[in-house]
């Protein structure tokens, strides 16, 4: 099994075989437009920007998880991406991440690169209580610790590093050029 192996739904509803990215190196991210970390949508789309026509792609999968941070529709998110941060990348349906709705998309993906932490620091130490807290609910299908978390693909759709979303962007930049 790899990446290659799932089917997903964009924001309209339609079903979207991530074979259609075969041979290109893929950022999945899990977002929300209230969170602390939404300003990473500029990083994003800048890299998106700059690097897509070297066969790169973000794929944004909002969820609202974690405090209650993407409580819009798809179509509500997908414009607050637009107008705030100019957003070209797709974006998918809003999923589940964690818990027994979880999409396989992202348990495999967590499984493929299991969380290790987010560091050390004050903000990370807050977080961690924070994500632990919240994940409580989910046992041991909490996959995922909180938004803006970030896998990196290879273009033969393995999975080559997991970003916390405390994770400098200048460094998830800099694994992205060097998987291209």
């Amino acid at each position: 099994m790899n990446i290659y192996d799932f089917t997903v739904k964009d924001r309209m509803g339609n079903d979207v075989k991530l074979s259609e990215y075969q041979g290109k190196v893929l950022l999945i991210v899990n977002t929300a437009t209230g969170c602390g970390f939404t300003p990473h949508y500029e990083p994003l789309e800048a890299m998106y920007r700059d690097l897509r026509d070297k066969g790169f792609e973000i794929l944004d999968f909002p969820c609202n998880q974690f405090a209650n941070q993407a409580p819009g529709s798809e179509d509500e998110i997908h414009q607050f991406c637009k107008l705030k941060f100019g957003t070209e990348f797709p974006q998918f349906a809003k999923i589940d991440v964690n818990g027994e709705n979880a999409a396989p998309l992202f348990a495999y993906l967590a499984a493929e690169k299991p969380f290790e932490g987010f560091g050390k620091g004050i903000k990370n130490v807050a977080l961690n209580k924070f994500a632990e807290m919240n994940n409580k609910k989910f046992g041991d299908q909490a996959y995922i610790k909180w938004n803006f978390t970030k896998f990196l693909i290879a273009r033969d759709g393995s999975v080559i590093a997991r970003f916390e979303p405390t994770t400098e962007m200048d460094d998830v930049r800099k694994a992205v050029e060097a998987a291209l």
